[in-house]
């Protein structure tokens, strides 16, 4: 039976009987690094946010450099969902990028093929901690260095150095407000998983 869903642009979208491959991708980064941006870019359907109004508090524990003006924050996790042609169909879960929410990853994590690291040139340090993780996890991802106007610009072979990437591991500029820049990002990431995922357990 198919099955109708909002959507922002039709007003409802039906999911066809046909085969569909189902793929769970996160959309990890540092704090403030633009990832609810991009969920919010991609998504065919409402995205679910889990967004709180920054404290003073928070505010302690949170390093602001470079997002001054930021006054919001994901507290769980972002949720959206993009079909791409060929019927494979992609659940995106932005997970936080503060420290102290590392122990939600485990379980955001689970079931999913791959991550899509998002980056800041004014802050790249702050993108290694979240590779880490990912690595840890066994998780294959790919970079999208997200191009903020008042940052910095460098050429792709610069920024894979400085964030010492894995000749293999796909890397990317774009403008998470962009959605054909945010689509392709997420098809160098795909891409990438789907060459190294045997098709049998899709």
């Amino acid at each position: 039976m198919d099955s109708a869903l909002s959507s922002p642009s039709t007003g409802s979208m039906y999911l066809s009987g046909s085969d569909q491959t189902l793929v769970k991708l996160l959309v990890a980064g540092p704090f403030g690094v633009g990832k609810t941006t991009l969920i919010r870019t991609l998504s065919e359907t409402p995205p679910l946010h889990t967004e709180e109004v920054m404290t003073q508090t928070g505010a302690v524990v949170d390093d602001l450099a470079g997002v001054r003006d930021k006054t919001t924050t994901t507290v769980a996790i972002d949720f959206g969902r993009l079909t791409l042609p060929g019927d494979l169909v992609l659940y995106l879960f932005g997970t936080p990028g503060q420290k102290r929410f590392r122990p939600l990853w485990a379980d955001i994590a689970r079931g999913a093929l791959g991550a899509l690291v998002l980056a800041d040139t004014r802050r790249l340090a702050d993108s290694f901690e979240v590779m880490d993780i990912i690595e840890e996890a066994g998780l294959r991802y790919a970079v999208a260095v997200n191009a903020f106007p008042d940052a910095p610009h460098y050429d792709v072979d610069t920024l894979r150095d400085a964030l010492d990437l894995h000749p293999d591991t796909p890397l990317v500029v774009c403008d998470a407000r962009d959605r054909n820049q945010s689509v392709d990002a997420l098809i160098s990431l795909v891409t990438h998983v789907l060459a190294h995922t045997p098709q049998d357990t899709l």
